[in-house]
C-alpha cells in the first residue's frame, strides 16, 4: 500500500450528503457572511465558544473522555474504545477559524480518529483570537508536543492532526519543529486545511462551497495576519519548504473554497520529497468528517485515515532523521 498517491473516492453521493449540503448553503453560509464581518461579532462568537467548554457533549458509551490540564493550556484525552496502545498518541488541533470551537465540539472526529489509529487522542484547547495571536496558538501546540515527549512518548509514536485552522496549526507546528531541529512525529493528517493567509481573492469554488464565503475567509485572514508577514511559512504554510517533514494525509472536498490551497500543500510537499496521500472527496463540504454521525461519506473517510496510518507504519525504519536534515 503506497502512502504517496492521489485519491478521488468514487462513492455514490448519499441522500444525506445532498440534504445536508442544501441545509448548510441555506444556513451556515449566510450566517458566516454576517459573522465574519465585524470584530465585535468575532468576540461574541469567541464567548459562545467558551460556553461550549461547559456544555455536556454526548458521545458513545464505549468512548472515554477525560479532561487534561496539559502543558500551559487544557484539553481532553479521548479514547475511542478499549485495548488502545497507550504508548502512542494523536495530538489533535480543532478547527474554528482561530476564534471559535473547542475540543468538545470536535469529539465526533477525535473519538473516531482514536478508534482507527488505535491510540488515545489528546485534543488540545489552545489559545485563540481575538484575544490571542497565531503565535500563541503555535506556542501552545509546540509546548504540548514537548510535553508528550517529556512524558515518555517517542516522536515516532506521535501523530499530529487537525482540521481547518487546526490543519493550519498542524502544518505550522511541523515546520516549526523542523526549523528548530527537533525530533518530528511520525505523520500529519490535515482535514480541509486553511493553509494560505496571504491577501488573495479565492475564486475557485466561490459559488459552489456550501459553507464558507470566500470574501469572509479573506477578511478573517487579514485580521489574524495584521502586523505579521503573511508570506512567512508559519503564517501561510502553503509557502513553506516542506523538506524533511513526515508523511502527510490531506483530505478536502472538491467544492471547498480552501480546496486549491490543500492541493498546493500536497504539490509543494511532494516537490520536497514528502510522501503525501491527497484525497479530494466529490461534493463534500468543509471538514466533512466532523459530520460522521449523519454522513456516510464522513464515516468512510476514517477508514481511509486508517489505511494511511497502516501504510505509514509499513514504511522502512528508520526514516531519514528529519531533525538533522
Amino acid at each position: 500500500m503506497r502512502v504517496d498517491r492521489d485519491v478521488v473516492p468514487e462513492y455514490p453521493l448519499s441522500w444525506q450528503a445532498r440534504a445536508l449540503t442544501g441545509l448548510l448553503r441555506g444556513t451556515v453560509k449566510p450566517a458566516s457572511s454576517l459573522l465574519m464581518r465585524h470584530p465585535l461579532a468575532l468576540s461574541g462568537a469567541a464567548r459562545l465558544g467558551d460556553l461550549t467548554r461547559m456544555v455536556h457533549v454526548p458521545h458513545p458509551g464505549h468512548v472515554a473522555v477525560v479532561p487534561a490540564a496539559f502543558s500551559a493550556c487544557g484539553g481532553e484525552w479521548v479514547r475511542g474504545g478499549q485495548g488502545l496502545d497507550e504508548r502512542k498518541v494523536v495530538l489533535y488541533f480543532h478547527g474554528g477559524g482561530y476564534f471559535s470551537c473547542s475540543p468538545r465540539t470536535h469529539r465526533s472526529i477525535t473519538w473516531r480518529l482514536s478508534a482507527v489509529a488505535r491510540r488515545p487522542v489528546l485534543a488540545l484547547d489552545y489559545r485563540q483570537g481575538p484575544v490571542h495571536r497565531l503565535a500563541d496558538s503555535l506556542a501552545d501546540a509546540l509546548d504540548a508536543y514537548d510535553c508528550l515527549l517529556r512524558r515518555g512518548h517517542a516522536p515516532e509514536d506521535v501523530i499530529l492532526a487537525g482540521d481547518s485552522a487546526g490543519g493550519h496549526l498542524t502544518l505550522a507546528t511541523l515546520l516549526a519543529l523542523r526549523d528548530r531541529r527537533l525530533p518530528l512525529p511520525a505523520a500529519g493528517i490535515c482535514l480541509s486545511p486553511w493553509a494560505d493567509l496571504t491577501d488573495f481573492p479565492r475564486r475557485a469554488n466561490r459559488w459552489q462551497d456550501p459553507m464558507l464565503p470566500a470574501s469572509r475567509v479573506r477578511w478573517l485572514a487579514r485580521r489574524w495576519t495584521s502586523g505579521l508577514d503573511p508570506w512567512d511559512p508559519l503564517v501561510s504554510p502553503v509557502h513553506g519548504d516542506f523538506t524533511g517533514l513526515p508523511p502527510l494525509m490531506i483530505v478536502t472536498g472538491s467544492t471547498e473554497v480552501l480546496r486549491d490551497e490543500a492541493r498546493r500543500v500536497a504539490q509543494r510537499a511532494r516537490l520536497a520529497g514528502v510522501p503525501v496521500r491527497y484525497e479530494e472527496w466529490p461534493r463534500m463540504p468543509h471538514v466533512f468528517p466532523i459530520l460522521a454521525d449523519v454522513l456516510p461519506e464522513a464515516r468512510l473517510a476514517f477508514r481511509h485515515m486508517a489505511q494511511f496510518l497502516k501504510a505509514v507504519a509499513q514504511l522502512p525504519e528508520p526514516m531519514e532523521d528529519s531533525a538533522a536534515a
